[in-house]
């Protein structure tokens, strides 16, 4: 089933497409479709603690293995992409983000 959601994006890792506060409307339930930006969980952090949801752009299934899809940022230096944490699964790919539904002012 698909289902929208709104989420709101923390952190800086996608600058400058979206911004820290931005409010995105996303649909849950969609295979991940490269090149646009998604939900996403990421996996434990290197002391086993779990990771919020975050918006990374999927860049296309890995090669090694094309059940798995490979994460990067639209702000190089900033935030976890694969080359940290290897590809995801499917199952971590959560939502598509369809676009910017309200920027905070400022």
């Amino acid at each position: 089933m698909i289902v929208p959601a709104l989420v709101r994006v923390r952190g800086r890792s996608m600058l400058p497409t979206y911004r820290e506060g931005d409010v995105l409307l996303v649909l849950r339930g969609l295979a991940p479709r490269p090149g646009r930006a998604h939900v996403v969980d990421l996996p434990p952090d290197a002391h086993g603690r779990p990771r919020p949801l975050a918006v990374k752009r999927v860049t296309g299934p890995d090669p090694d293995d094309p059940t798995r899809w490979w994460l990067d940022t639209d702000n190089p230096g900033e935030g976890v992409t694969s080359f940290d944490v290897g590809s995801v699964p499917r199952s971590a790919v959560r939502a598509v983000v369809l676009g910017l539904v309200r920027r905070p002012l400022g």
